[in-house]
């Protein structure tokens, strides 16, 4: 018998090279969430040693990219998506993903959005009989409300369940959500939960230059807010928050990061407002670490990775008790959360924090501490046991076949 062919259990995941299809519409150096945690994921499979193939649309003008250490890209064409400037739609690939994986499949296809691309990399997984993971990043159906489809959210919602459930499982990135779907009727819904790095992230990032550059002195909250400048954020209930603090605390001031199709709107009609654009890298960290409060209102999150880098960037935190929130804060403990949807509780909550200066510190520093377990490489291995749970399956479900055909 050839080492190929071998089953898993054979095999500890420490000898194990994986080969792992990747599907996404998003990538970095696109700035949202769902680019930033794919982003962590490849890098934690080669740095382990897996083959990754990422197959993605190509992003503007993009040369092909070179192949590198245990990873291999395929751009595709694709089309924007409607009202979501810098984000593409890949088109169909069913024929080219059918032929490359009919010569070389991979081990597990991994489909992390659910559009054209993905939908043809399920068909032709399904077609090889290859395992299929999917990722549920994006409540597409929650945010239809927000561009003026709100009559589309039963359809979006019915398509999204039929999608992944033609896949082995289901991963999100919290229990309540993945309760949430399973109650929707999505089957086999796991948990994926995300890191935060402890490196990058950290109150010593804090920089009094550039909180002056802000106009923020000393004794001063700087309120930030960190995401895209768009609808769906709930930008309405942010100003009213940050003009509650403002109210108590006349120097605060409220420093936005991220662009969006909402920002030359917001920047004519609350000028005095810090407008800092879309950030990165160590820039972005300085500036979380240099604020004091976080203002998170959105509730069309599936998770809020801006939430957990704001904590470990050792800030006060408040949100709506769900998604990362409720995954993350203990209330009074290292962050603030009210019940989704109550916005007179959390424009009081942002009043409190305001009214309790000496609160901002602790809770900020509880924030820090929680956040210190929040590791990628624990994530790495739930990745990892996943993709072998459903390869077992499939190699279980293979040899029951030959089985009952009478062949050992």
């Amino acid at each position: 018998m050839q080492a190929d062919s071998l089953l898993l259990e054979e095999l500890p995941v420490s000898r194990r090279r994986l080969r792992v299809s990747l599907i996404t519409e998003t990538y970095p150096p696109e700035i949202n969430g769902v680019a930033m945690t794919l982003g962590h994921l490849v890098l934690g499979l080669q740095a382990r040693d897996h083959q990754v193939q990422l197959i993605r649309p190509r992003q503007g003008r993009e040369a092909p990219p070179a192949d590198m250490a245990n990873l291999e890209q395929i751009l595709r064409p694709g089309f924007p998506i409607p009202r979501y400037a810098g984000l593409n739609m890949g088109l169909p690939a069913k024929r080219l993903l059918f032929k490359r994986w009919s010569v070389r499949q991979p081990d597990v296809v991994h489909i992390a959005t659910e559009g054209p691309l993905g939908w043809s990399a399920l068909a032709a997984a399904n077609k090889l009989r290859i395992p299929v993971v999917s990722g549920f990043h994006t409540n597409f159906h929650s945010y239809s409300s927000h561009y003026g489809f709100g009559w589309l959210k039963k359809p979006i919602h019915v398509y999204l369940r039929k999608f992944h459930n033609q896949t082995r499982l289901t991963l999100v990135p919290t229990r309540q959500l993945g309760i949430e779907l399973s109650r929707a009727g999505y089957r086999n819904v796991e948990v994926l939960s995300r890191g935060v790095d402890q490196r990058l992230f950290n109150p010593g990032k804090r920089s009094a230059a550039l909180r002056q550059e802000w106009g923020v002195a000393d004794n001063t909250p700087a309120v930030i807010h960190v995401g895209r400048i768009a609808p769906e954020k709930n930008l309405g209930l942010l100003i009213r928050a940050f003009e509650a603090i403002e109210a108590t605390r006349p120097g605060a001031r409220l420093i936005l990061v991220g662009d969006g199709p909402s920002l030359a709107a917001l920047k004519h009609s609350h000028p005095r407002f810090v407008f800092r654009g879309a950030r990165v890298g160590e820039d972005l960290a300085s500036h979380y670490a240099s604020a004091d409060i976080f203002l998170f209102p959105s509730v069309t999150e599936t998770f809020g990775n801006t939430l957990t880098e704001a904590m470990a960037s050792g800030l006060a935190c408040l949100g709506y008790d769900y998604a990362a929130a409720s995954e993350h804060i203990r209330q009074g403990d290292n962050g603030v959360k009210v019940r989704l949807h109550d916005e007179p509780a959390f424009i009081d909550q942002a009043r409190w924090l305001a009214e309790h200066p000496e609160a901002i510190g602790p809770l900020g520093a509880g924030a820090r501490e929680t956040m210190k377990a929040l590791s990628w490489e624990d994530i790495y291995d739930q990745l990892e046991g996943y993709y072998l749970r459903v390869i077992r399956e499939r190699e279980a479900s293979q040899d029951r076949a030959v089985r009952k055909s009478g062949f050992s």
